[in-house]
């Protein structure tokens, strides 16, 4: 398909392949509007050239597509944050109040990271730790 953007007209092409029984992969989009039209306007000639050899490529491309099965797996709630300072706290927070299992890996005795190197913080000079 050679069109404007694809964020646009992908969906609907997507659509159509899949109401014909086709996984969306086997869609190319060449992009020829913001790749050629809207970069080479006072330049047609050049722009007209360019989308033929982008569609070219395209065709090219295609030609090369395959179907790839996709295969359903169970998947665990669960994660691994690696490292005890204030982003990977941050982080084991947030994951385990979405529902999921997590697993906090610290290399030192402590967490806290550089947070537990300081004595007070900036700026309610409340202490680190």
């Amino acid at each position: 398909m050679a069109a404007c953007t694809p964020r646009t007209h992908q969906p609907v092409f997507h659509s159509v392949l899949a109401d014909a029984g086709l996984p969306p992969r086997m869609l190319e989009f060449v992009n020829i509007r913001e790749h050629c039209s809207f970069v080479h306007m006072e330049k047609p000639e050049e722009a007209t050239a360019k989308a033929l050899e982008l569609i070219k490529a395209g065709i090219a491309r295609a030609d090369l597509l395959e179907a790839v099965p996709t295969k359903r797996v169970p998947v665990k709630k669960a994660c691994l944050v690696v490292g005890g300072g204030i982003a990977g706290l941050t982080a084991a927070i947030d994951l385990a109040e979405e529902g999921f299992q997590v697993y906090l890996v610290e290399k030192k005795t402590t967490t806290g990271g550089r947070m537990a190197q300081l004595d007070r913080t900036f700026p309610t000079d409340d202490c680190s730790i």
